[in-house]
């Protein structure tokens, strides 16, 4: 319920940025992090492994995960869609906008929390962006013998 508060002023400026298609595939993207995440802390036991594999771990997951949505044409919501935006206007890679709007965030909540997470958050964010940059920038070649016509007669 708080990642629907969270979002809810982001979509309507997305709605008027991006379009409707862009924000129902947002908002589908919303609902089914917060069903997932719901389900996994509700169901699934939590083995900490190593906090700098969790780290990493989580890193990739979700710069693989927030790479996958930008290039289908979503968001994950949160401060994915202001950065979004001003990638777009700035013609800058959104990975890096996304890390510097974070790290600002970042700063100012370490005034009031632990600075060691806030360290870990930083590290979290750098390695995350540049793998949402990676596959936002890829260039994918069609496989011409998987296609339907592979074969001519």
């Amino acid at each position: 319920f708080s990642l629907w508060i969270a979002n809810v002023v982001f979509l309507f400026f997305a709605l008027r940025y991006f379009g409707y298609t862009w924000t129902i595939k947002t908002i589908l993207s919303v609902a089914t992090t917060s069903t997932t995440v719901n389900y996994i802390t509700l169901h699934v036991p939590h083995i900490h492994v190593h906090l700098l594999l969790d780290l990493l771990a989580g890193s990739v997951f979700f710069g693989i995960g927030v790479g996958i949505l930008i290039r289908a044409g979503a968001s994950s919501g949160g401060m994915v869609i202001p950065a979004l935006m001003i990638a777009s206007y700035k013609n800058w890679s959104p990975g890096k906008v996304m890390m510097g709007i974070n790290l600002l965030i970042f700063l100012l909540t370490a005034l009031v929390i632990d600075y060691k997470i806030v360290i870990f958050a930083i590290i979290c964010q750098f390695f995350s962006t540049n793998i949402i940059d990676y596959i936002y920038e890829l260039k994918i070649h069609k496989i011409s013998f998987l296609s339907a016509n592979w074969r001519k007669r």
